[in-house]
């Protein structure tokens, strides 16, 4: 049974946000740049994604052992990262748990390029909404951070029915919105988001698909 979670927000609500600075300066122009999700969308300026998107020792480590703990993941158990990007909570699971095995993908070759020597091994190019190589519930657990608003609602399905396919388990992370004043935030602060749900349409969503995993939302407030 699906479980809504905890584990992503306090790092969320950690970075400020200027919405209006984002939305008032050439706001559809930055779209156009940062989805082409190379270094202007991870280590270039704030208006085009994030600013700058550097490991930092420890940053995730909360994260990843409340996610060890909470899904029992221990030697030689397997963990699939879609969307991946620079894998920075991979890298952190793995100096947990040594023996993890880990893979991730991601559509950003540059976020690929930039993982730590430690993830670099175990990351490749793939889509999330094409055909996964696995089998069946071949991951102990399938995790996906902020990558599935990004896809256009006609791949949403596609994307969870494989996340449901191949894991045991499963965690996912979604932008979504509870209020007005949270839509017109996200509204301003998105630049490759392509789903804008409220918390209700996205677990109708999550129905509709099979999905049966657990889930976090992050908002804008």
């Amino acid at each position: 049974m699906s479980k809504i979670r905890d584990f992503i927000t306090s790092l969320h609500k950690s970075s400020k946000r200027d919405y209006l600075d984002r939305m008032l300066n050439n706001k559809a122009e930055c779209i156009k740049i940062a989805k082409k999700y190379d270094y202007h969308y991870w280590d270039g300026n704030r208006r085009t994604g994030y600013g700058g998107y550097k490991y930092i020792p420890g940053h995730w480590k909360p994260m990843a052992e409340k996610i060890l703990k909470t899904y029992n993941l221990g030697p030689g158990s397997k963990v699939l990262d879609v969307g991946c990007g620079k894998a920075f909570l991979l890298h952190e699971m793995k100096l947990l748990e040594p023996k993890l095995v880990i893979e991730g993908f991601d559509i950003s070759n540059y976020a690929l390029e930039h993982n730590t020597d430690l993830t670099k091994p175990y990351v490749y190019y793939h889509k999330a909404q094409e055909p996964y190589k696995y089998k069946d519930k071949e991951f102990d657990l399938v995790i996906s951070l902020n990558l599935l608003h990004n896809l256009r609602f006609f791949d949403l399905k596609k994307a969870f029915l494989e996340i449901q396919r191949v894991g045991k388990q499963s965690y996912i992370v979604v932008e979504s919105y509870r209020n007005e004043k949270e839509l017109f935030n996200l509204q301003c602060w998105a630049t490759v988001c392509e789903s804008f749900f409220d918390t209700e349409e996205w677990i109708y969503l999550f129905k509709e698909f099979g999905y049966t995993g657990d889930y976090e939302f992050i908002f804008f407030e």
